[in-house]
């Protein structure tokens, strides 16, 4: 964040909250902070791009908050217990059956997933938290947890220690109440009072050994799902606290369970956290975005194709978080191109940058700098609003006549909210190896050379065969161009 941005007024924060479905001006619940917890993954298995988009949502948010003047407090939790293979009761623990699946333990299967989902936080320049909350780290709390509702709020079944929902006020209006859609998710598990009651405590069945499982008032076994959200987020940011994010799938059981939790822990109709936001799917009508066909769009898939992922985070940030996005190879390579091309525009601001005099970066503020500086604040005000805000970007790079150490301070703001870590990455980086790729780069600029010489000699038939030689291999020539060359994607 640039030094006096946080001293300049801002215009007020505006969020959709999901629970109202209407935009609210954020009001902290605490003056100068924003607390905000984000659902995490499920270990079992890698993430697919379409969970990421969650987590780059969840960081503009941050971010936008930091640029804001606010002191971030920002929680994502780890679940490597508890969620079943559906979102209904029924079903087994995804940890449990990927241990049994790949001969490893429970355990060994959450680190290896946790450790995979933090490379690609990283790889896609999301900040992280202020703590990475696991859950396996919270079961004795979540017990005491369940102890505090028990009584008023929960009964025992065969299976586990269930909450009745009816004890609470106006279940499930953060779904928009019942739904015959949500309603067809649930299945009946013996025992339960109502279709929507949902598991606290699941008991290990009968003569079944679980690799995680702990001692309760309830029996041996494991926390349900929701239990865990609850606990964690009001233990690291109050009983009150400002946003809770999360994708849409959430919206329909997970955060309503959760709010019903919070209202009986707290004995309150307050949801917990004021705000809850939700960013919308990320749609392939090739059908590779669900981790259940095993065949699925995983980060490391696009590097493999010789994309950056940060091409991944500029076209998320093209399209409104709550607007379906869909993906196609095209639209990536796109978000590519002008990737690079924001890519090459900085890097020629930064020379310019190097050589301005200092004493004009002192000088008033130039008015176009101040105007992009009010859109910047207009577009994010409204709803995180990036795909109005990315253009911005462009537009300031364009402004050739305005001094350049203006340009590159606001450019930090941007790039402060926008997080394609421009001050770091260069056109040489975007330029990945497809994993499939046969020629080397050595071969590749001996190539080339050879194309020069033959058009030096011009043996123009000779040069334009090399550069088709190059492009069945799938390099494209740059010439004129210090780079030289780089992979042409064929999807």
């Amino acid at each position: 964040m640039n030094e006096n941005s946080s001293q300049r007024a801002r215009q007020p924060l505006k969020l959709f909250n999901s629970l109202t479905r209407k935009l609210e001006t954020f009001h902290p619940v605490h003056a100068g902070e924003a607390r905000v917890y984000t659902c995490g993954p499920t270990v079992y298995n890698y993430q697919h791009i379409g969970n990421m988009r969650a987590y780059i949502f969840a960081d503009l948010l941050g971010r936008t908050l930091s640029w804001s003047g606010y002191k971030l407090t920002h929680i994502i939790n780890i679940t490597d217990v508890g969620h079943l293979t559906s979102d209904a009761d029924v079903g087994d623990d995804k940890m449990e059956k990927a241990a049994a699946a790949s001969g490893k333990t429970a355990w060994d299967i959450a680190r290896y997933y946790t450790d995979a989902y933090w490379d690609d936080i990283n790889r896609l320049n999301i900040r992280q938290p202020a703590k990475w909350s696991i859950a396996t780290d919270h079961v004795e709390e979540m017990i005491e947890f369940a102890k505090g509702i028990a009584d008023k709020h929960c009964y025992e079944c065969e299976s586990g220690l269930y909450f009745d929902t009816t004890t609470v006020p106006d279940y499930g209006r953060l779904a928009g109440n019942k739904s015959d859609d949500v309603e067809g998710r649930i299945e009946e598990v013996e025992g339960k009072r109502h279709a929507q009651d949902f598991a606290i405590w699941r008991k290990t069945p009968p003569g079944e050994n679980r690799q995680m499982e702990w001692d309760s008032p309830w029996g041996k076994g494991a926390p349900g799902w929701h239990l865990e959200c609850s606990q964690m987020s009001m233990k690291y940011l109050g009983n009150e606290f400002d946003i809770h994010t999360g994708g849409i799938d959430h919206r329909e059981i997970h955060h309503p369970n959760e709010i019903a939790q919070n209202q009986a822990h707290n004995c309150s109709e307050h949801s917990g956290a004021n705000i809850w936001m939700h960013n919308n799917f990320l749609i392939d009508r090739a059908g590779k975005m669900s981790k259940s066909s095993g065949d699925f769009l995983r980060l490391q898939v696009l590097v493999d194709k010789g994309i950056h992922p940060l091409a991944y985070r500029l076209m998320c940030l093209q399209a409104h978080y709550r607007s379906e996005l869909e993906f196609t190879w095209d639209n990536l390579l796109a978000a590519l191109t002008r990737f690079k091309r924001i890519v090459m525009g900085v890097e020629n601001l930064r020379l310019k940058f190097d050589a301005a005099d200092a004493t004009e970066a002192k000088a008033r503020e130039h008015p176009k700098i101040s105007e992009l500086r009010e859109k910047l604040d207009a577009a994010m005000a409204d709803d995180l609003n990036s795909a109005k805000a990315v253009p911005l970007l462009e537009e300031l790079l364009g402004l050739k006549k305005v001094n350049a150490s203006q340009r590159m301070a606001l450019l930090q703001e941007m790039d402060g909210i926008f997080g394609l870590d421009l001050e770091q990455v260069t056109r040489a980086d975007l330029r990945l190896r497809p994993a499939d790729a046969t020629i080397k780069a050595s071969d590749i600029e001996a190539m080339i050379n050879l194309r020069q010489q033959a058009k030096v000699d011009k043996d123009f038939a000779k040069a334009d065969a090399i550069r088709d030689e190059l492009t069945e291999q799938g390099v494209d020539l740059m010439d004129g161009d210090a780079l030289r060359w780089e992979w042409r994607i064929s999807i």
